[in-house]
């Protein structure tokens, strides 16, 4: 391997390009800690570096795995996939009609503190899980709101408020309307007159 290349090679590691991740991975001489590029650790100094094209032959030349970013894992997994994969869960629990009632209640089924969850939904998504939950129960009395038979009350339980008065205040607070004056609208805007 020539200066030049791994001048360029240590500047993928540096700009932590993902483009590379999954094909190249880097040994630290001085910890015996080998890692992914795109591995948030502080970044060693480049005599201290060796790269290798798979996880196989770093663990073979006597380096250990990162806990941080889990370069033995297979692409895709989980594991390799890291807090995106904790996002991805507690979303599709979010999604579901039962899901969990609370935040700690989640954060129990996922296997991290509930404040974690919050830094990373903080971090992933720019708002909290109860607030995506909130959504997701708004975005089903919407669709519910359509079925001109459903009574608001019937809306409000089935997707998932526990009393009506909450249900008028977070449509309101996010619509800027209540339930009954959204049906009326939506219900004229949709007749051909």
């Amino acid at each position: 391997m020539t200066e030049q290349d791994r001048h360029i090679l240590y500047d993928v590691l540096l700009n932590r390009d993902a483009r590379f991740d999954g094909k190249l991975f880097f040994g630290v001489t001085s910890t015996g800690i080998y890692c992914r590029p795109i591995c948030p650790a502080p970044k060693p100094k480049p005599e201290n570096v060796l790269y290798f094209t798979d996880s196989e032959t770093a663990a073979m030349a006597g380096f250990r795995p990162c806990k941080r970013c889990r370069p033995e894992a297979r692409p895709g997994s989980p594991a390799w996939q890291g807090t995106k994969a904790t996002i991805s869960r507690a979303l599709r629990l979010l999604a579901q009609g039962e899901g969990p009632d609370s935040l700690a209640d989640l954060a129990d089924r996922l296997g991290v503190t509930d404040r974690h969850l919050r830094r990373l939904f903080n971090q992933h998504l720019g708002k909290s899980p109860m607030e995506v939950k909130q959504e997701n129960r708004l975005g089903l009395a919407v669709t519910l709101l359509k079925e001109p038979e459903a009574s608001i009350p019937d809306v409000a339980y089935a997707s998932g408020f526990g009393s009506l008065r909450r249900f008028n205040d977070a449509f309101k607070g996010t619509y800027g309307v209540t339930p009954t004056e959204w049906r009326d609208k939506n219900a004229n805007d949709s007749n051909p007159e």
